[in-house]
């Protein structure tokens, strides 16, 4: 993508925000491509970069424009900045400006909180990528190839989304804002992340699976809570987002689904059913893998019970997910209602904790992603059904493994009893996988480059991409 001064910007960069007359943008977009590009060729999919893939790219926001398939090389993929459709009318439907006007342009008493929100969603998109960088080495296939690079090239453009937002509406700000989103790297002693999650190392393909099922699915809650603000162009640039973040997610879960597949085949195989003989990964392996990624992703909600979500939720900044749905959600304001939050006291006793429901906005949106995610686990175990095999996925407890809120001050057990700190650390890598387990992950993670082909501790999908079949050449090495 070359950017300079003479360029049709609306080649160049697919939009919708009148990229070509908009000045301004244009000098702030010249600065920050480079830093953008050299942050790609640095820290984006590495050992594939001059790789032609079989990718989708949104030229536009219509249905014919939004999912176009070509083989491209990713440095030369067109990141676009897309507005969703104005959905609703422009009016702001909860909180405390209930009725009014919503905003095209930043209110100032809101500009700081506004600019913390963008920065933190923009935070995880490169995030991400730089986690993943190197699982190109060990794709378990061509097709797993291609839905890994899929998701890192529009990670990317969710970071040119979030930073057209921040150069557009923030002025300088936001420019110095956007320079830093380039900074900041993932597992960095000096300039982490900002959220502890993206600091993860991701080593192997069920580490990833596990995160674009968990992680990327607290990220469709995350936007679809901003898609109900105030902010209108905050509204309308997470509402197109959440249309590619839906692939990233099928990614995550059948990515798991197929894992938990080929081990139940296997254990048929087997006599003894121990599918590490022939390089396969133990349903309980995966537990523990499911067990870690859920629990991390929980604390990306943050506190149950916290002021700043009361705060956002009564400028109407940031709703809950699908705010609009009135038989959902009957009461838009929520100044009087409260929320039960079960505990665990000082001694380890359950126990019931009220909280005001603004403040307890975390919780609901997460609320909503358990039920999600339960919804995938039990397509998971439907797999286990059919395959007749008796072992059971299932979602540890709120209370287990978690590092923020209410429950990070007391250890607990997947079923969510109290553990004292010496039991916990005694018996963690019951639920969670030890270096031991997860290097014995990492070693069947051979990579195959033969388009049909797939490594044996996962099973083909059911279908092909765009209509194209399992054995199509999806990455040209």
């Amino acid at each position: 993508m070359n950017v300079d001064s003479n360029v049709n910007y609306d080649d160049v960069i697919p939009n919708n925000v009148n990229l070509s007359d908009n000045r301004k943008l244009q000098r702030a977009i010249r600065e920050w491509h480079p830093k953008f590009m050299k942050w790609w060729w640095d820290r984006g999919p590495e050992g594939f970069q001059n790789s032609d893939v079989f990718l989708r790219t949104a030229i536009s926001v219509d249905s014919s424009g939004w999912a176009t398939y070509a083989y491209v090389r990713m440095p030369e993929y067109k990141w676009g900045i897309f507005l969703a459709p104005q959905r609703r009318e422009p009016t702001i439907h909860f909180g405390d400006k209930l009725g009014e006007d919503t905003w095209e342009s930043v209110p100032g008493e809101h500009r700081n909180d506004l600019r913390r929100l963008i920065v933190t969603q923009a935070d995880t998109e490169p995030g991400s990528v730089e986690q993943q960088q190197k699982l190109g080495y060990s794709s378990p296939s061509l097709y797993d190839m291609r839905n890994l690079f899929q998701v890192n090239v529009e990670e990317a453009r969710h970071l040119w989304a979030m930073v057209y937002l921040l150069q557009q509406f923030f002025g300088r700000d936001g420019r110095e804002e956007a320079e830093e989103l380039l900074v900041r790297h993932s597992g960095s002693a000096d300039a982490p992340r900002i959220l502890t999650t993206f600091n993860e190392p991701i080593l192997d393909w069920l580490d990833f699976f596990c995160f674009a099922m968990f992680t990327d699915r607290d990220g469709k809650y995350q936007l679809g809570a901003l898609a109900e603000s105030a902010f209108n162009p905050l509204s309308r640039t997470t509402q197109f987002m959440l249309t590619e973040e839906a692939f990233h997610l099928f990614v995550g879960e059948t990515g798991v689904g197929r894992t938990i597949r080929r081990t139940a085949q296997l254990m048929k195989e087997v006599p003894s059913e121990d599918v590490t003989t022939v390089e396969g990964i133990p349903l309980n392996l995966i537990q523990k893998y499911v067990n870690y990624w859920y629990s991390v992703s929980l604390d990306l909600f943050g506190s149950e019970d916290s002021s700043n979500a009361a705060s956002f939720f009564a400028s109407s900044l940031k709703g809950r997910f699908g705010e609009g749905n009135r038989k959902k959600y009957p009461d838009a304001s929520c100044k009087e209602a409260w929320y039960m939050i079960k505990a665990l006291d000082e001694n380890g006793n359950d126990c019931n904790i009220e909280v005001p429901m603004r403040r307890a906005m975390n919780a609901v949106l997460r609320d909503s992603y358990i039920d999600d995610c339960n919804r995938a686990v039990r397509r998971w175990n439907k797999v286990l059904e059919d395959e007749d095999i008796s072992f059971r996925m299932q979602l540890p407890s709120d209370r287990f493994n978690r590092k923020i809120g209410i429950h990070a001050t007391h250890h607990a057990d997947p079923d969510g009893s109290y553990l004292t700190k010496e039991e916990w650390e005694r018996r963690k890598y019951e639920w969670v996988p030890s270096e031991k387990e997860k290097a014995y992950v990492r070693s069947v993670m051979v990579p195959v480059k033969e388009a049909g082909r797939f490594a044996n501790w996962i099973t083909p999908p059911n279908r092909g991409i765009s209509g194209k079949p399992i054995d199509f050449e999806y990455v040209r090495l």
